[in-house]
């Protein structure tokens, strides 16, 4: 039989095993859980760089997702050519423009996404990529808030618009033709 001493001993070892286990699977927890949170905060950064955008909320909206950069960096793309191919060819001035957007999204020239731009400045797009594109806009409405929406909305026309302009109309003046209106009207209407 046990002696009162060697019992007390025996339960207070179970207890510490008991407690140190406990402690173990509550720091993996946390470990787990500041990993997560570095790794986050980590994609935002990438999505700061390459977008060159500061709104946490759609940040935030993007990394639940699990949207990737490069597949953001393409979805801020096709608006661009889009409108640029608009009226049948591409001016020097809005493919210019058009490689000044890809750069400041970080966009290295070596990467597919150069060079899939670069083919989409050669040849006009599948009329299939906008029709995409506009179901990928079509998804997005579903999983993000209404200021990431308007932030994303706001962002996209305002640089297709400047792709429209780019060319210049009568003396400089910025002018956008039919053609160019008509697909920033079918732009911004899909984010409706």
């Amino acid at each position: 039989m046990l002696k009162h001493s060697d019992k007390v001993k025996g339960l207070k070892e179970t207890a510490r095993a008991l407690e140190d286990s406990f402690f173990a699977k509550e720091n993996e927890r946390i470990l787990k859980e500041l990993r997560a949170a570095s790794a986050r905060e980590n994609k935002k950064k990438e999505f700061r760089e390459y977008l060159n955008i500061d709104n946490d909320e759609f940040l935030d909206a993007l990394v639940d997702l699990e949207v990737e950069p490069e597949t953001l960096v393409a979805f801020t793309l096709v608006p661009l050519v889009e409108v640029a191919w608009a009226d049948g060819e591409i001016q020097p001035k809005e493919r210019d423009a058009i490689i000044k957007a890809a750069v400041d999204r970080c966009v290295d020239e070596d990467s597919p996404t150069a060079q899939l731009l670069r083919n989409w400045l050669q040849t006009p797009p599948d009329p299939l990529l906008l029709e995409i594109w506009e179901s990928y806009i079509a998804e997005l409405k579903k999983s993000v808030g209404d200021s990431a929406l308007a932030h994303m909305k706001s962002s996209v026309i305002g640089r297709a618009r400047a792709i429209a302009e780019a060319a210049g109309g009568f003396l400089g003046v910025a002018a956008i033709s039919a053609a160019e209106k008509k697909m920033l009207d079918k732009l911004e209407w899909a984010f409706e």
